[in-house]
């Protein structure tokens, strides 16, 4: 006997008999269908819906929510179970999502295509996770992104590409990890983001960093620069460069003085504040040092601020203020904020003053330059008076050697001077004589020479020129009667090597 079910179908009529069919078919289609494995939102059990933000924070969840609204501007599933954020975490675009939150889920995997659906994001926070390393170009999607937060990881493996594409990049925590180098591409030429003024490196095992290019970067950049609580190895390079950013007073100095330390190379590794090596390691205490031109030199000032786009004006020694409208026609003219100085003089030499001004700091920078009185290739237009006098001495002593020892002949080997007295000097003794000869000649000749150099207090004048006094000077031949003679004047023949040794 059939079924009462049966004879109620064939009962029915065809249509009815058509329509039941297809039911019947279609739900054993659905039921063969596979749930979606992440959980439909539902903002009366597992999260909060406020408006455009959305909050499933300690909820236990192992997956982000599905099927979430397209005007979702906030997502904060942070305190859960989320091991991993796979490409088809979200099934379309987001595209007004702007803050992720992420933290404190023991996230350990990140897909290389797990940001293609929300690349609108400005602040992402993926700290107190279990992060191990980032991979290649992972957040190259995120070209607005202006905040990443990775502290609090176990990240040990960082690719020169990872950051690679966020342009737009301001502030980078990276703390509390196990980085071991220091990731210069990040701060440094062309390979630099842009917009970074924030790199918190602090609490890491960063052992040596790159001194000659941090002491490189502009300040606005040291200024955000951490890494406090790292193994740094000491030594007096690295105390020089914290001293100098000490003086500057920028943050990253200032804010965690305490907390700057580094390993002694000894035996017992003692971990030492930073400041203090200038004592334990006899580093030399640090000085601002002065900037040095040379003569004709175009030298550029930089003032270099702790902010970025402030404006600046500058002051020359004497208080004298540049125009801002100045140009290069100008000695001394204003460009990007930077002084410019052409063929520079030593009486630009001085104290130069830039005034920065923004709208939340204001900041005064001071320059000391010093000029040289030469040009850079050692050709002074003048020449200081203590090389003068040095180069007088040495071609003195040249010429009393060249005067003792290379002489002409005496009388018996010159057969056109016979006639002279064979005991008398060449001409040329009588020219070197301090004073003039009144005895007889064949009675001077057997006299021994000596040298005499011209006592200094008696010049006056200068570049080698002499002007005797004129004094009177008495002999024993004035006593005696025979009259008073005095010293030759600046025009005798004498005077012609008034800066030399004298012969008498």
């Amino acid at each position: 006997m059939l079924h009462p079910h049966f004879n109620c179908m064939s009962e029915m009529p065809p249509s009815k008999k058509w329509c039941i069919r297809w039911a019947v078919c279609l739900s054993f289609i659905l039921a063969l269908i596979p749930r979606s494995r992440g959980s439909m939102l539902n903002c009366h059990k597992m999260c909060i819906c406020a408006s455009n933000i959305v909050s499933c924070s300690k909820m236990n969840l192992t997956m982000v929510p599905s099927e979430l609204p397209n005007y979702t501007a906030v997502l904060d599933v942070s305190f859960n179970k989320i091991t991993g954020l796979r490409a088809q975490w979200t099934k379309h675009k987001l595209p007004n999502l702007h803050n992720l939150l992420l933290s404190h889920n023991g996230l350990s995997f990140i897909s290389s295509e797990a940001f293609i659906f929300v690349k609108q994001l400005r602040y992402l926070d993926l700290s107190s996770n279990k992060l191990r390393q980032l991979d290649e170009f992972i957040f190259e999607p995120l070209i607005h992104l202006e905040v990443l937060l990775l502290y609090n990881n176990q990240i040990s493996q960082m690719d020169r590409t990872a950051f690679s594409g966020l342009s737009g990049l301001q502030k980078l925590y990276l703390s509390q990890n196990q980085v071991s180098r220091f990731p210069l591409e990040l701060v440094k030429d062309k390979s630099r983001l842009d917009k970074l003024s924030l790199l918190d490196l602090s609490s890491n095992r960063i052992k040596v960093l790159p001194i000659q290019d941090l002491q490189a970067l502009p300040a606005w950049i040291k200024n955000g620069l951490y890494f406090h609580n790292n193994t740094l190895i000491c030594d007096c390079e690295l105390y020089n460069l914290m001293a100098h950013w000490y003086i500057r007073r920028l943050n990253s100095a200032v804010d965690f003085k305490d907390e700057h330390t580094c390993v002694h190379a000894s035996p017992d590794k003692r971990v030492l504040r930073l400041y203090d090596l200038n004592t334990h390691m006899n580093c030399s205490t640090f000085k601002e040092t002065d900037q040095e031109a040379y003569l004709e030199q175009t030298l550029t000032l930089s003032c270099d601020t702790k902010q970025r786009k402030m404006s600046k004006t500058w002051m020359l020694p004497g208080n004298i203020l540049v125009p801002p409208d100045s140009n290069q026609s100008d000695n001394k003219f204003v460009n990007n904020g930077n002084l410019e100085i052409k063929s520079i003089r030593p009486e630009d030499s001085g104290v130069y003053t830039c005034f920065a001004v923004s709208e939340y700091l204001n900041e005064t920078l001071y320059v000391v330059v010093k000029v040289h009185n030469f040009t850079l290739d050692g050709n002074g237009e003048t020449l200081n008076t203590a090389y003068t006098t040095l180069v007088g001495c040495l071609a003195s002593v040249v010429m009393v050697l060249i005067y003792l020892y290379l002489t002409p002949c005496r009388c018996f080997c010159c057969p056109d001077q016979g006639k002279k007295n064979q005991h008398e000097d060449s001409i040329h003794s009588s020219m070197l004589s301090a004073t003039p000869t009144h005895e007889d000649m064949a009675t001077k000749a057997e006299l021994n020479r000596h040298v005499a150099f011209i006592d200094p207090k008696d010049l006056q004048g200068q570049n080698g020129k002499v002007n005797p006094n004129g004094d009177e000077e008495v002999d024993e031949e004035a006593m005696q009667g025979k009259g008073r003679r005095k010293k030759s004047v600046a025009d005798s023949i004498s005077s012609v090597f008034s800066d030399t040794p004298m012969v008498v």
